[in-house]
């Protein structure tokens, strides 16, 4: 069942691993089987997070008990902090090529970028164009399972390693669910790729 996959993180919270929960998540000990991580990673750990794959899903803390293949036996306590802030602030660097679209502000066309890192609430960008803070743009992320094409708003510039562009700060508005679940899945498989990985050019 969906529910019972979580994404787990190291104490930093740096996703490592994905793990399914196997018969339920009712007790204090949980017995997750590992998936798309490195068993030996996950043991040298202590502590994990536990954050459900599904936005509706609460977050837990889990101490290794005892593992076995790939097997962990966890000991775990829910979490007070918002698993939805949580999963809507886990950010992920990633470069791929894109445009941009103007929804408001005084030019018009389109505007090739370079994304520097994205989460399910925004995207950092270089441009070697001029935006405003507050201006909303549309800009096409290609990484998710189907490209989207988001609305977005300019929150300002971030310091950048590059003279030739700026890096603007930006946060998504009016997501629909399913969009925010395809940037969620992007941003953990990107994330447990454990590297920045190159898409080709956008729309």
């Amino acid at each position: 069942m969906e529910q019972s996959l979580y994404l787990m993180l190291d104490s930093k919270g740096t996703p490592i691993a994905r793990g399914r929960v196997q018969g339920g998540t009712g007790g204090q000990y949980w017995q997750i089987q590992v998936e798309d991580g490195k068993i030996d990673e996950i043991l040298a750990h202590k502590k994990l997070k536990l954050l459900s794959v599904l936005d509706t899903g609460p977050s837990y803390e889990g101490v290794i008990v005892r593992s076995r293949n790939d097997m962990i036996q966890l000991e775990v306590t829910k979490i007070n902090a918002d698993a939805h802030d949580m999963r809507k602030n886990l950010r992920v660097v990633v470069e791929f090529h894109s445009f941009a679209y103007p929804l408001s502000g005084s030019w018009t066309g389109r505007r090739e970028v370079v994304s520097n890192d994205l989460s399910a609430g925004g995207i950092a960008f270089f441009t070697d164009h001029s935006l405003q803070v507050g201006e909303q743009v549309e800009v096409v992320v290609p990484v998710t399972a189907q490209p989207l094409v988001l609305r977005c708003q300019v929150l300002g510039i971030r310091p950048s390693g590059r003279p030739s562009c700026v890096l603007y700060a930006a946060k998504f508005l009016d997501l629909c669910n399913d969009e925010e679940t395809m940037l969620r899945e992007a941003v953990f498989n990107l994330q447990l790729r454990g590297r920045p990985r190159a898409a080709g050019p956008g729309a």
